[in-house]
Protein backbone atom coordinates (compact mmCIF):
# COMPACT_ATOMS: atom_id res chain seq x y z
CA UNK A 1 0.00 0.00 0.00
CA UNK A 2 2.75 2.10 1.18
CA UNK A 3 4.79 3.67 -2.16
CA UNK A 4 8.27 5.08 -0.33
CA UNK A 5 9.43 8.79 -1.40
CA UNK A 6 9.99 9.00 -5.28
CA UNK A 7 12.39 11.89 -5.83
CA UNK A 8 10.58 13.91 -8.54
CA UNK A 9 12.59 15.73 -11.44
CA UNK A 10 14.01 18.74 -11.01
CA UNK A 11 11.94 20.31 -13.54
CA UNK A 12 8.81 18.41 -15.25
CA UNK A 13 6.10 15.77 -14.02
CA UNK A 14 7.35 12.51 -12.31
CA UNK A 15 4.38 9.91 -12.42
CA UNK A 16 3.89 7.82 -9.16
CA UNK A 17 1.09 5.76 -9.47
CA UNK A 18 -1.68 4.88 -12.61
CA UNK A 19 -4.42 3.11 -13.05
CA UNK A 20 -4.00 -0.62 -13.30
CA UNK A 21 -1.30 -0.33 -10.29
CA UNK A 22 -1.25 -1.09 -6.60
CA UNK A 23 -5.21 -2.23 -7.28
CA UNK A 24 -6.10 1.20 -8.87
CA UNK A 25 -9.13 1.53 -11.88
CA UNK A 26 -9.46 5.04 -12.01
CA UNK A 27 -6.86 7.75 -10.08
CA UNK A 28 -3.58 8.53 -11.14
CA UNK A 29 -1.38 11.17 -9.12
CA UNK A 30 2.21 12.45 -10.34
CA UNK A 31 4.20 15.52 -8.87
CA UNK A 32 5.09 18.35 -11.13
CA UNK A 33 8.37 20.65 -10.63
CA UNK A 34 9.25 23.49 -12.47
CA UNK A 35 11.81 26.24 -12.28
CA UNK A 36 10.69 30.44 -12.25
CA UNK A 37 10.19 30.66 -16.04
CA UNK A 38 9.29 27.05 -17.32
CA UNK A 39 6.58 26.46 -18.52
CA UNK A 40 4.76 22.39 -18.82
CA UNK A 41 1.67 21.45 -20.56
CA UNK A 42 -0.93 18.77 -21.20
CA UNK A 43 -4.10 17.48 -22.52
CA UNK A 44 -5.10 14.00 -21.63
CA UNK A 45 -8.48 12.53 -23.32
CA UNK A 46 -10.29 9.93 -20.89
CA UNK A 47 -9.09 11.92 -18.45
CA UNK A 48 -10.14 14.40 -15.53
CA UNK A 49 -7.20 16.11 -13.82
CA UNK A 50 -6.65 18.87 -11.10
CA UNK A 51 -3.26 20.19 -10.56
CA UNK A 52 -2.85 21.17 -7.10
CA UNK A 53 0.07 23.68 -5.94
CA UNK A 54 2.12 22.59 -3.20
CA UNK A 55 4.34 25.04 -3.60
CA UNK A 56 4.86 28.27 -5.34
CA UNK A 57 3.34 30.62 -7.74
CA UNK A 58 1.91 30.16 -11.31
CA UNK A 59 -0.17 31.10 -14.16
CA UNK A 60 -2.64 28.56 -15.73
CA UNK A 61 -3.58 28.48 -19.65
CA UNK A 62 -6.55 26.49 -20.81
CA UNK A 63 -8.11 25.89 -24.21
CA UNK A 64 -6.42 29.89 -24.58
CA UNK A 65 -8.13 31.37 -21.83
CA UNK A 66 -5.28 32.53 -19.25
CA UNK A 67 -6.00 32.76 -15.68
CA UNK A 68 -4.33 35.13 -12.71
CA UNK A 69 -1.21 34.34 -11.15
CA UNK A 70 -2.23 31.99 -8.25
CA UNK A 71 -0.46 30.40 -5.24
CA UNK A 72 1.95 31.73 -2.98
CA UNK A 73 2.68 29.18 -0.12
CA UNK A 74 6.05 28.53 0.74
CA UNK A 75 5.27 25.11 1.56
CA UNK A 76 2.16 22.56 2.16
CA UNK A 77 2.66 23.91 6.21
CA UNK A 78 3.80 27.90 5.64
CA UNK A 79 3.41 30.82 5.88
CA UNK A 80 0.44 30.70 8.33
CA UNK A 81 -2.37 32.56 8.79
CA UNK A 82 -2.43 35.50 11.53
CA UNK A 83 -4.24 32.33 13.38
CA UNK A 84 -1.36 30.43 12.94
CA UNK A 85 -3.20 28.21 10.48
CA UNK A 86 -1.56 26.58 7.36
CA UNK A 87 -2.69 28.40 4.13
CA UNK A 88 -4.85 27.30 1.64
CA UNK A 89 -3.93 26.08 -1.76
CA UNK A 90 -4.92 27.03 -5.34
CA UNK A 91 -5.80 24.59 -8.00
CA UNK A 92 -7.25 24.53 -11.49
CA UNK A 93 -10.15 21.82 -12.87
CA UNK A 94 -9.34 20.15 -16.11
CA UNK A 95 -11.88 18.12 -17.98
CA UNK A 96 -10.87 15.27 -20.53
CA UNK A 97 -9.44 16.17 -23.38
CA UNK A 98 -8.96 19.73 -22.37
CA UNK A 99 -5.37 21.70 -23.17
CA UNK A 100 -4.16 22.88 -19.59
CA UNK A 101 -0.72 24.67 -19.32
CA UNK A 102 1.07 26.07 -16.21
CA UNK A 103 3.90 28.36 -16.39
CA UNK A 104 6.09 28.86 -13.28
CA UNK A 105 6.08 32.29 -12.19
CA UNK A 106 8.01 31.26 -8.97
CA UNK A 107 9.99 28.07 -8.44
CA UNK A 108 6.62 25.56 -8.26
CA UNK A 109 5.63 22.26 -7.09
CA UNK A 110 2.17 21.02 -7.76
CA UNK A 111 0.43 17.86 -7.33
CA UNK A 112 -1.41 16.60 -10.49
CA UNK A 113 -4.69 14.27 -9.55
CA UNK A 114 -6.62 12.89 -12.00
CA UNK A 115 -9.41 9.97 -12.48
CA UNK A 116 -10.58 8.08 -15.61
CA UNK A 117 -13.56 10.06 -17.12
CA UNK A 118 -15.62 10.50 -20.38
CA UNK A 119 -16.53 14.21 -19.86
CA UNK A 120 -16.49 16.55 -17.09
CA UNK A 121 -17.29 20.53 -16.74
CA UNK A 122 -15.29 23.57 -18.66
CA UNK A 123 -12.64 23.77 -16.12
CA UNK A 124 -12.80 25.86 -12.86
CA UNK A 125 -9.87 27.59 -11.26
CA UNK A 126 -10.24 27.16 -7.49
CA UNK A 127 -8.61 30.26 -5.28
CA UNK A 128 -7.58 29.80 -1.93
CA UNK A 129 -10.44 32.06 -0.45
CA UNK A 130 -12.67 29.55 -2.29
CA UNK A 131 -11.70 26.59 -0.86
CA UNK A 132 -13.93 25.19 2.02
CA UNK A 133 -12.00 25.08 5.90
CA UNK A 134 -13.34 22.08 8.36
CA UNK A 135 -12.33 21.61 11.83
CA UNK A 136 -13.02 17.58 12.49
CA UNK A 137 -13.57 15.62 15.13
CA UNK A 138 -13.03 16.20 18.63
CA UNK A 139 -9.46 16.70 21.37
CA UNK A 140 -7.27 14.14 19.99
CA UNK A 141 -8.60 13.04 16.77
CA UNK A 142 -9.41 16.82 15.72
CA UNK A 143 -7.96 17.94 12.36
CA UNK A 144 -7.91 20.72 9.88
CA UNK A 145 -9.25 20.07 6.35
CA UNK A 146 -9.10 21.43 3.45
CA UNK A 147 -12.02 20.37 -0.06
CA UNK A 148 -10.55 21.72 -2.54
CA UNK A 149 -12.45 20.05 -5.55
CA UNK A 150 -15.69 18.79 -4.19
CA UNK A 151 -19.53 17.70 -5.23
CA UNK A 152 -20.48 21.47 -4.73
CA UNK A 153 -17.69 23.78 -6.74
CA UNK A 154 -16.63 20.91 -9.65
CA UNK A 155 -19.52 18.71 -11.16
CA UNK A 156 -16.57 16.51 -12.31
CA UNK A 157 -17.52 13.15 -13.63
CA UNK A 158 -15.18 11.24 -10.48
CA UNK A 159 -12.47 12.99 -8.66
CA UNK A 160 -12.54 14.53 -5.48
CA UNK A 161 -9.66 16.41 -3.60
CA UNK A 162 -8.65 17.60 -0.57
CA UNK A 163 -5.56 17.99 1.81
CA UNK A 164 -5.82 17.13 5.82
CA UNK A 165 -3.58 18.31 8.66
CA UNK A 166 -2.69 16.57 11.40
CA UNK A 167 -1.16 18.22 14.53
CA UNK A 168 1.43 16.20 16.53
CA UNK A 169 -0.17 13.35 18.03
CA UNK A 170 -3.40 13.86 16.73
CA UNK A 171 -5.27 11.52 14.57
CA UNK A 172 -7.36 11.46 11.40
CA UNK A 173 -9.57 9.26 9.33
CA UNK A 174 -11.13 8.61 12.68
CA UNK A 175 -13.09 7.12 14.02
CA UNK A 176 -12.29 4.30 11.27
CA UNK A 177 -14.14 4.34 8.55
CA UNK A 178 -14.06 2.73 4.63
CA UNK A 179 -15.15 2.95 1.28
CA UNK A 180 -14.60 -0.27 -0.18
CA UNK A 181 -18.11 -1.87 -1.22
CA UNK A 182 -21.02 -0.82 -2.63
CA UNK A 183 -23.74 -0.39 -0.64
CA UNK A 184 -25.97 2.61 -0.90
CA UNK A 185 -26.76 4.22 0.60
CA UNK A 186 -25.15 2.89 3.28
CA UNK A 187 -21.20 2.89 1.28
CA UNK A 188 -20.28 3.83 -1.91
CA UNK A 189 -17.00 2.09 -2.91
CA UNK A 190 -14.17 4.68 -3.50
CA UNK A 191 -10.08 4.35 -4.17
CA UNK A 192 -8.02 6.41 -2.43
CA UNK A 193 -4.36 8.00 -2.56
CA UNK A 194 -2.75 10.07 -0.03
CA UNK A 195 0.49 12.02 -0.24
CA UNK A 196 2.54 12.76 2.61
CA UNK A 197 3.83 15.46 4.14
CA UNK A 198 5.84 16.22 7.75
CA UNK A 199 7.08 19.33 9.29
CA UNK A 200 9.90 18.92 10.43
CA UNK A 201 10.43 16.69 7.47
CA UNK A 202 12.56 14.28 9.11
CA UNK A 203 9.63 12.57 11.09
CA UNK A 204 6.92 10.29 10.88
CA UNK A 205 3.03 8.97 11.15
CA UNK A 206 1.74 5.97 11.69
CA UNK A 207 -1.07 4.71 8.90
CA UNK A 208 -3.10 1.29 9.89
CA UNK A 209 -5.00 -0.53 7.30
CA UNK A 210 -7.18 -3.22 8.54
CA UNK A 211 -10.31 -4.80 7.49
CA UNK A 212 -11.94 -8.22 7.33
CA UNK A 213 -9.06 -10.85 7.03
CA UNK A 214 -6.33 -8.15 6.87
CA UNK A 215 -4.62 -6.07 9.28
CA UNK A 216 -1.46 -3.54 8.43
CA UNK A 217 0.58 -0.80 9.62
CA UNK A 218 2.97 1.35 7.82
CA UNK A 219 4.85 4.72 9.10
CA UNK A 220 4.60 7.23 6.02
CA UNK A 221 7.55 9.89 5.88
CA UNK A 222 7.79 12.95 4.15
CA UNK A 223 7.30 12.50 0.44
CA UNK A 224 5.48 9.66 0.49
CA UNK A 225 2.63 8.19 -0.96
CA UNK A 226 -0.34 5.56 0.05
CA UNK A 227 -2.98 3.58 -1.71
CA UNK A 228 -6.06 2.39 -0.46
CA UNK A 229 -8.50 0.10 -1.74
CA UNK A 230 -9.92 -1.37 0.96
CA UNK A 231 -10.65 -1.10 4.02
CA UNK A 232 -10.64 1.34 7.57
CA UNK A 233 -7.39 3.61 7.42
CA UNK A 234 -6.71 5.63 10.45
CA UNK A 235 -3.79 7.59 10.61
CA UNK A 236 -1.94 9.24 13.54
CA UNK A 237 1.08 12.31 13.45
CA UNK A 238 4.11 11.57 15.90
CA UNK A 239 4.43 13.67 19.03
CA UNK A 240 6.68 16.57 17.57
CA UNK A 241 5.52 16.11 13.77
CA UNK A 242 2.60 17.92 12.06
CA UNK A 243 1.24 15.75 9.65
CA UNK A 244 -0.01 16.60 6.03
CA UNK A 245 -1.55 14.24 3.13
CA UNK A 246 -2.94 15.46 -0.06
CA UNK A 247 -6.09 13.15 -0.96
CA UNK A 248 -8.24 12.38 -3.90
CA UNK A 249 -10.85 10.00 -4.57
CA UNK A 250 -12.76 8.19 -6.97
CA UNK A 251 -15.46 5.43 -8.12
CA UNK A 252 -18.43 4.64 -10.35
CA UNK A 253 -20.30 7.10 -7.86
CA UNK A 254 -18.97 10.14 -7.07
CA UNK A 255 -20.32 10.16 -3.58
CA UNK A 256 -18.87 10.43 -0.51
CA UNK A 257 -20.76 7.79 1.52
CA UNK A 258 -18.72 5.14 4.12
CA UNK A 259 -19.11 3.51 6.92
CA UNK A 260 -17.36 3.48 10.47
CA UNK A 261 -15.85 0.56 12.42
CA UNK A 262 -18.74 -0.16 14.93
CA UNK A 263 -15.86 -0.73 17.70
CA UNK A 264 -14.88 2.29 17.44
CA UNK A 265 -17.55 4.65 16.68
CA UNK A 266 -18.51 5.82 19.97
CA UNK A 267 -15.44 7.38 20.36
CA UNK A 268 -17.23 10.46 17.58
CA UNK A 269 -18.89 11.38 21.00
CA UNK A 270 -16.05 11.55 23.13
CA UNK A 271 -14.82 14.80 24.76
Amino acid sequence: MLLPRTEPRESGYTPIVSPGERGLRYLSFGLLRLQAGAAWGFSWDGTEAALVLLRGVGRFRTDGREWLEMGGRESVFAPEDENGLPPRPAALYAHPGCAVELTAITDVEAAVCAARADSGPEPVLITPEAVKVREVGEGSFRRRIHDIITLENVPGARLLVGETYNQPGCWSSYPPHKHDRDDPPHEHALEEIYHYRVDPPQGFGLQRVYGEGFDEAYAPGEGDTAVITRGYHPVVAAPGYRLYYLWMLAGERRELVWSEDPAHAWTRNAK
